[in-house]
């Protein structure tokens, strides 16, 4: 029987944790990033983001930084967000989910385009 932390993730969480895999971001700086990654395919509002934080932060996957000024933005002080140990493994594990995934579809030859056609 598998774990809740080995469940797999919704989207927006793994998003959220490949946009922390690189660097510490503030919650604008996350959303910001998860629409530069998807090439403006995702968009997550606050609600989403927050709420996913919130959420995260309960489960161990992430932690609240140190509070400060992103001088890029303002003078605003901001909370910066950062992967914990829990947080990295849950990552790894989701994308062996999906490199499972892609080499069922490689196995069978399906491209991007074999159901274009609704068929």
């Amino acid at each position: 029987m598998k774990s809740k932390a080995d469940a797999p993730l919704t989207p927006a969480v793994l998003h959220i944790l490949l946009a922390l895999s690189t660097e510490e971001r503030h919650g604008y700086g996350i959303m910001k990033q998860v629409e530069r990654e998807s090439h403006g395919k995702v968009k997550m509002g606050p609600g989403t983001l927050y709420g996913s934080l919130g959420r995260m932060m309960d489960a161990g996957l992430i932690r609240e930084g140190d509070k400060r000024v992103d001088p890029a933005m303002d003078d605003e002080r901001r909370i910066y967000y950062t992967l914990t140990g829990p947080g990295r493994k849950a990552l790894s594990a989701e994308l062996d989910r999906y490199r499972e995934v892609v080499a069922v579809a490689t196995e069978k030859r399906i491209t991007p385009n074999a159901f274009a056609d609704g068929i």
